[in-house]
C-alpha cells in the first residue's frame, strides 16, 4: 500500500467524522425555531417554496423533492429565475423556505423582499447570526458553527450536509404528524424498485378466480382447478363467501375415494386471505410464513366475498421479492 493511498483514506475519514460531529451538534442545538417552522408549514394552505443559490440551491431542490414525496406539497424556485418572473410562483397561500449559509446571498434579495411585501411566511436557514436572511425571517433557524470539511474552510461541505439533514428532519416531522403511511407514499412512487416494493395486492391480483361451491363434486372441482392454472381452488358457501381452499396437499390427503367426495369434504377450512389494499410485500410475508404459494383476496369492507387471488410468482415478476 502506498503512502498516498493511506493519505487519501485518512482524508476521507477526517471529512466524514467532521461532518458527523457537525450533525450531532445540529441535533443538540435544535430549539423552538424548529417547532415553529413545522407548525408554520402545517398551517399553510399552499406549498412550501424552497429557494437557495449555488450549493444551497442543490440542497433546496432535494428538500422540495423530499417534502413533495412525503405529503407536503413543495416546489423549488431558483432565485435568479425568481427575479425574472418566477416570483409569481410564490403566493400568499405558500410558505417560503430560504437557504443561505452566509445569510447574505445577493440573489435572494428579491425573494426575501417579495415575502415581506405580501406577508408570505418566511423560514430562513443560515449559519451566520444577525444575517439579513435571519433578521427578515418569521422563523429563523441558525446552523451551529461547524468547520467545513476542507482545511481551507471555503468549500460548502459540512454546512450543506447540516442543511440537508435539517430538511430531512422537517420532512419527517411533517410526515409523522400527518400520519403518512407506506400506502400514501406509494402514490408518489409508482415506478422502479420502490414502486414494486410498495405495490398493493390490488395491483397484482387476478380476478378470474378458481371458485366452486361447497357441494361441487370433486370431479368438477379438479376440472376448475386445472383450467385456471393456479394450483388452488376456493370453496364458497351459499352466500358466496369464501369458506375454504383446496390445494395439491388436500388432494393428496384424500386420494382414496377422491372423486366420490365434494369440495366441502376435501377443503381446508378458514383459509388465510388478505385485503386488496394491503401491500404486496405483506402478502409475500404471509405466503412465506405459511409456506403457501397463493392467497385469496377478500374485501373486508365490501361483501366479504373473494375478489381476487395473488400468487407468489406475480410478486416475483413485479420485483416485490
Amino acid at each position: 500500500m502506498t503512502s498516498s493511498t493511506t493519505d487519501f483514506r485518512s482524508i476521507g475519514r477526517r471529512v466524514i467524522r467532521r461532518e458527523a460531529e457537525a450533525l450531532t451538534l445540529l441535533a443538540d442545538q435544535l430549539d423552538d425555531s424548529f417547532d415553529r417552522a413545522v407548525e408554520l408549514i402545517l398551517g399553510a394552505k399552499g406549498r412550501v417554496i424552497v429557494c437557495g443559490m449555488g450549493k444551497s440551491g442543490h440542497i433546496a431542490r432535494k428538500m422540495a423533492a423530499t417534502f413533495a414525496s412525503t405529503g407536503t406539497p413543495a416546489q423549488f424556485v431558483h432565485p435568479g429565475e425568481a427575479s425574472h418572473g418566477d416570483l409569481g410562483m410564490l403566493t400568499e397561500q405558500d410558505v417560503a423556505l430560504v437557504l443561505s449559509n452566509s445569510g447574505e446571498t445577493p440573489e435572494l434579495a428579491d425573494v426575501i423582499a417579495h415575502t415581506r411585501r405580501f406577508a408570505i411566511p418566511l423560514i430562513g436557514v443560515a449559519g451566520r447570526p444577525g444575517s439579513t436572511l435571519l433578521r427578515q425571517s418569521d422563523v429563523a433557524i441558525l446552523l451551529p458553527p461547524a468547520q467545513e470539511a476542507c482545511e481551507t474552510g471555503i468549500v460548502p461541505t459540512t454546512s450543506t450536509t447540516m442543511t440537508l439533514a435539517l430538511g430531512d428532519a422537517l420532512a419527517i416531522a411533517l410526515m409523522d404528524h400527518r400520519q403518512f403511511t407506506p400506502e400514501h407514499f406509494r402514490i408518489f412512487h409508482p415506478g422502479g424498485k420502490l414502486g414494486a416494493k410498495l405495490a398493493t395486492v390490488r395491483n397484482l391480483m387476478h380476478t378470474d378466480l378458481p371458485l366452486v361451491t361447497a357441494l361441487t363434486p370433486m370431479g368438477d372441482t379438479l376440472l376448475t382447478m386445472s383450467q385456471k392454472g393456479f394450483g388452488v381452488v376456493g370453496v364458497t358457501d351459499a352466500d358466496g363467501l369464501l369458506v375454504g381452499v383446496i390445494t395439491d396437499g388436500d388432494l393428496r390427503r384424500h386420494m382414496q375415494g377422491l372423486l366420490d367426495l365434494t369440495a366441502e369434504q376435501v377443503m381446508t377450512r378458514n383459509p388465510r386471505s388478505i385485503g386488496p389494499d394491503a401491500l404486496a410485500e405483506k402478502a409475500v410475508a404471509v405466503m412465506q410464513s405459511k409456506k403457501i404459494t397463493s392467497l385469496f383476496v377478500v374485501d373486508p369492507e365490501g361483501s366479504g366475498q373473494a375478489v381476487g387471488l395473488i400468487h407468489i410468482h406475480d410478486c416475483l415478476r413485479a420485483g416485490v421479492v
